[in-house]
């Protein structure tokens, strides 16, 4: 009956924290061109151009992973799931997350293009069944990828279970029952400090922390680590994008700078040919 079911439910989430275990947090990560490569547009303008380009942890997605290796080294969560939706070569990404600290990794598997194509919808749809197969407390997103500047994605899962969530993340603090979590918010007005129970999705911000490098151990020993491999549409997750993208143009020339003798040559300038006055 439905009454027995929400009971489980309860069982499931709240039984463990009141014995004091450890609960484990997913962490979602994607891989985007790296930050400080120029990016190149296709000549047909249909798209960012990717081949022969240097791809990266996105920072904000990298920013998450730390925050939850630091959670699991206070001993708040027992196990750090990477997660991530890509291509083949989005494996490579999810390693650097094992060497950085996480405990396994799960492989979305997709050809769809994760800049243009795979929107924060499906992304959060995927991502959504994939708490359900491993039931954290915690789910970690960065606030924004570099390349599609979205910012959706970890407000839309939350929708999707139904949990709380606080993006912009520059603090994370959970209590010692391991049933609340405070976060400190960057908005604009400035920190807005606010207290959630869990579970809870959190999306990080630049000053939440300063991710530490993969070295080369680590980076070795993060093959070892377990990486589960799945079929992104064998998950029942309609991927079809919804929005078609018509035309990518690169920002136009910056015009090079010009020498003014004196101050009214250059108000004139400023008057007559900027048109900023």
């Amino acid at each position: 009956c439905v009454g027995s079911r929400l009971l489980c439910l309860l069982l499931h989430w709240f039984w463990p924290l009141s014995l004091g275990i450890a609960m484990r947090a997913v962490v979602a990560i994607k891989r985007v061109v790296d930050y400080a490569v120029k990016v190149r547009v296709k000549k047909d303008l249909s798209a960012v151009d990717l081949d022969n380009v240097k791809m990266s942890m996105n920072p904000f997605c990298e920013i998450a992973v730390e925050e939850g290796i630091r959670l699991k080294e206070k001993g708040h969560i027992s196990e750090l799931i990477a997660v991530s939706a890509g291509p083949a070569k989005a494996a490579d990404t999810l390693r650097q997350a094992l060497a950085m600290g996480a405990d396994r990794a799960i492989h979305l598997q997709t050809n769809i293009r994760t800049d243009q194509e795979l929107l924060s919808l499906s992304v959060a749809k995927l991502l959504a069944k994939i708490v359900e197969k491993e039931n954290p407390m915690l789910v970690l997103c960065g606030k924004q990828a570099i390349d599609s500047d979205s910012g959706q994605t970890a407000a839309i899962l939350a929708g999707l279970l139904g949990w709380p969530q606080a993006g912009s993340a520059s603090s994370v603090i959970l209590d010692d029952t391991k049933t609340l979590v405070k976060v400190a918010r960057e908005v604009d007005a400035g920190i807005q400090e606010v207290q959630m129970p869990l579970p809870a999705v959190i999306s990080a911000d630049l000053r939440l922390n300063e991710p530490r490098y993969a070295t080369l151990p680590n980076l070795m020993k993060a093959k070892k680590k377990p990486m589960e491999v799945i079929k992104a549409d064998s998950l029942g997750v309609d991927l079809a994008p919804r929005v078609q993208v018509l035309k990518v143009e690169e920002p136009p020339a910056r015009a090079g700078g010009k020498k003014v003798a004196d101050v009214d040559e250059l108000l004139d300038k400023l008057r007559t040919e900027a048109k900023v006055l």
